[in-house]
Order: C-alpha cells, then structure tokens, then sequence
C-alpha cells in the first residue's frame, strides 16, 4: 500500500466552507497555543517544541503553551477543552481521538490541530468533511491506525510463528479490534483482549490476567497511556517473559521486543508546520490532512536473547534496526 504524505485526492465541484476566524498574528504578539492531552507525555511536546524552534518560534517570546492533561482520567477531556477555550488561546493542539473530538465539541471557531486522529474513519466520524479541504476548523495529521495496527500483528505473528494464543492490552471502548482479528482469524490464532484499569494496579491485574490465560505473545495497541507506561509495561512483559510488540520504534530500543510505526519527529514536525501555517493564516478548512510516510522496524536482538527467542532471518532483513 502506498502512503502518501498528504491526501489530494480528486477534489470535484464546489464546497460550501464557513468562515473561520483568521489566525494570523500581529507583529510582536506571543501566540498562546492551548495542548489537550489524555495524559502527559514529554516526547511529543518536546519534539514539537523543536520543530516550532527549527520554524523560527522561539517559545516564551514568539509563543507559549497552555497544556491540559485529562492524566487517565480521559472523562476530563470535554471540561478540561473547555477551559482552553474559555483561555481564550488561539490554537488548539490534541493528542489522540478523545482529546480532538472534545475539543472539536467545545469550538467551532478556534483553529484545531490533530496529533494524532487514530480511531477510525475522519469521515465516517463526521470529524472532517473531506480528507483533502476538512471543511471546518480541524486538520492535522491521520495516524493510520487501523492499517498500522494490523501491520504490526502480521509482525508479531512473524516474530512467535508457533504462537496461538496472541494477549491483546485493551485499551477501552475507543478501541476498534476488528482489522487485528481479521489477521489473527486469517491466520488461525486465538486474541485474547486483557481489560486495562487504572493505574499501576491495572497493569498488574492485566499481566496476573495474561499468566492466568496462558498466552504466547502480547499485543501493545497504540494507545497514548500505553505509551506513556511504556516502561511498566516492557518490565511486565520481561517479568512473564512474554514476547509483545509495540508502536514507537523507542519502545524497542527500551527493552521492548519490538516495535513498527512512525517517527516522532516527522509526527510532531507535521503538527509544528500545521500551526506555522495556521498563524500565517491559512484555514484549517482547506488545509489536507496528512499522514506518515516513513514506518521503521525495530527489532532487540537482546530482548529475544533473554527470551529465548530466535528472530527469522527474513524478519531481521526487514528490520531498520535492530539492538543488539
């Protein structure tokens, strides 16, 4: 399948788009950026930092960030959107579905930039109008989830061969499992989904679930809290040495197994360039949503050495890195 870094598919006739109000900012004004977030995680706003410095913002002089971190209690979102709102900031940031669709509930009118819509179809969702002009005042970036997601199951598969009974973190209702059980059907094997609750605790009870269930490898949706635990949850994994796959390629260089998805710096520099667009005035409206179009295979070497795992030669040729 061939990605492409921004949708311009065939665009016929005409579309009725409403005004929105006009970003762009004075001579010497600092933006107010507001970041709507389930939970925090440093990597991205870092990296999104960098990519607004390599632009030409300088933060605490060109603009500041107004964050709001829902931290697991993802319920908080739509209150937590309308305080930025209410703030008074000029963009809105949000990291993952929750996140975009409360803030897309709070305003119609304050531009809104999407890192990263994971959970379904944009349109079907009625979150956009169109890939190509979104028609409204949300655009950003498409993480191709449900196309990755069973990527990274083919992998998995790949990886554990004899492996029938395949653990799967469920992350909540907002999570779709059908592509990854139409991989797992088409292969013959057995998901178990594992019920993630709050907390530390919810991960201890999820791994005792997964002991219990006997299962041969483990499944890591993309999920922002998965992430964030990445830690918890490669140590988990180790602990029941149990084989899991993942979404960050970092997470593999962490002690995870293995990993395949996108960069965060092509990611966050999306977003970056997004906003940089917006402040110049373009309109969410007509501006493409974008996905990645770099994915990189992560493979630790060292991690299925402890496992007791051996890698096919054909997946480790496949693989953009790999950890000794």
């Amino acid at each position: 399948m061939t990605h492409r870094r921004a949708f311009i598919g065939a665009v016929a006739g005409g579309f009725l788009i409403a005004p929105l109000v006009s970003v762009a900012q004075p001579a010497g004004k600092i933006v107010r950026i507001g970041w709507l977030t389930p939970d925090v995680i440093e990597v991205h706003s870092r990296a999104f930092r960098d990519a607004m410095r390599a632009l030409g913002y300088v933060e605490g002089q060109a603009y500041t960030i107004e964050f709001r971190s829902a931290g697991d209690d993802v319920d908080q979102l739509p209150k937590l959107a309308v305080e930025l709102v209410n703030s008074k900031v000029d963009i809105i940031v949000a990291v993952g579905p929750r996140a975009i669709r409360a803030a897309k509930q709070a305003t119609d009118a304050i531009p809104i930039v999407m890192a990263f819509w994971g959970g379904g179809g944009l349109i079907e969702s009625g979150m956009v109008a169109n890939l190509a002009r979104p028609g409204e005042n949300v655009t950003g970036v498409s993480m191709l989830a449900a196309e990755l997601e069973a990527k990274r199951m083919e992998l998995l598969l790949q990886a554990v061969p004899k492996a029938r009974k395949i653990g799967v973190l469920d992350p909540g209702p907002d999570y779709t499992f059908s592509e990854i059980q139409k991989v797992a059907e088409t292969a013959g094997v057995q998901l178990r989904m594992i019920p993630v609750g709050r907390g530390d605790a919810g991960y201890q009870r999820a791994f005792d679930a997964i002991a219990q269930a006997h299962v041969e490898a483990l499944f890591v949706p993309s999920f922002p809290r998965f992430f964030k635990d990445a830690r918890q949850i490669i140590d988990l994994a180790a602990s029941g040495r149990i084989p899991a796959i993942y979404e960050w390629p970092a997470t593999a260089e962490a002690g995870g197994l293995m990993a395949y998805g996108p960069t965060f710096g092509e990611l966050d520099g999306s977003v970056a360039s997004f906003v940089h667009r917006i402040l110049k005035g373009a309109k969410p409206a007509v501006l493409p949503i974008e996905q990645p179009s770099k994915f990189e295979l992560v493979i630790n070497l060292g991690t299925a050495k402890t496992l007791g795992l051996s890698i096919p030669p054909a997946l480790l040729l496949r693989a953009d890195r790999v950890v000794q």
